[in-house]
């Protein structure tokens, strides 16, 4: 796993935001907890998250660590999410399954789950897909960020497209295997997240890939 490290500008964003989490905290006392969490959820979470975000060079990764729990809820949490990243690891194959911080990322290269210069789900790719909604049914309490990343062939901004029309693919098919629509969130990065050189084929299909986030939403 790479090494988090943030600038001085990056100190104080995060700063800020831990603030603003505060301020929300205490302005919406009398709200009920799932409001609450909406709020902090927003102030923070994605505050923090578009911070790491930016300094990791992964979104995916960014969200999952901005939704940090923390405390004796985190333990538990990560316990949940050791025993889940164990199971995703056997039951889809030919995906990545990595543990960041109190989460779960997911990398699928788009080879994977759709043809070339395509949004459809390949036939043969929907198990993959099956097995990871039976999971995420089966632990409810987690939300999920799903990102489409591309390479850099053709313009940035029909990769742009081609990514979030990726993305928003992966989350109807999830939704459609029974997972609530409202856990499900999607984004596409287009070419700017690139895992390596565009200059090469082999460096271009790392860069092809739909990352899956998943993050606890006991905040909510």
């Amino acid at each position: 796993m790479r090494t988090i490290r943030t600038s001085r500008a990056s100190h104080r964003v995060l700063l800020h935001a831990l603030l603003v989490a505060t301020f929300a905290s205490s302005a919406c006392a009398s709200m009920s907890r799932k409001e609450k969490g909406a709020v902090i959820g927003a102030a923070a979470g994605g505050a923090v998250g578009g911070v790491v975000g930016k300094n990791t060079g992964s979104t995916a990764r960014g969200a999952i660590i901005g939704a940090v729990v923390g405390g004796a809820a985190g333990a538990i949490i990560g316990h949940q999410m050791d025993q889940q990243a164990k199971e995703l690891q056997l039951e889809i194959p030919g995906a990545v399954v990595e543990r960041v911080g109190e989460g779960i990322q997911v990398t699928f290269a788009s080879g994977l789950l759709y043809d070339f210069d395509s949004d459809a789900i390949r036939p043969e790719a929907g198990q993959n897909l099956r097995n990871l909604a039976i999971s995420l049914k089966k632990y409810a309490n987690t939300d999920l960020l799903i990102v489409g990343h591309t390479d850099a062939l053709g313009s940035t901004a029909y990769n742009q497209d081609l990514s979030s029309r990726r993305a928003n693919s992966a989350s109807g098919y999830l939704a459609g295997q029974g997972v609530n629509a409202g856990r499900l969130h999607s984004s596409g990065k287009g070419e700017l997240e690139a895992l390596a050189s565009n200059e090469t084929e082999a460096g271009r299909q790392m860069n092809r890939r739909v990352e899956v986030a998943i993050f606890s939403s006991a905040a909510k």
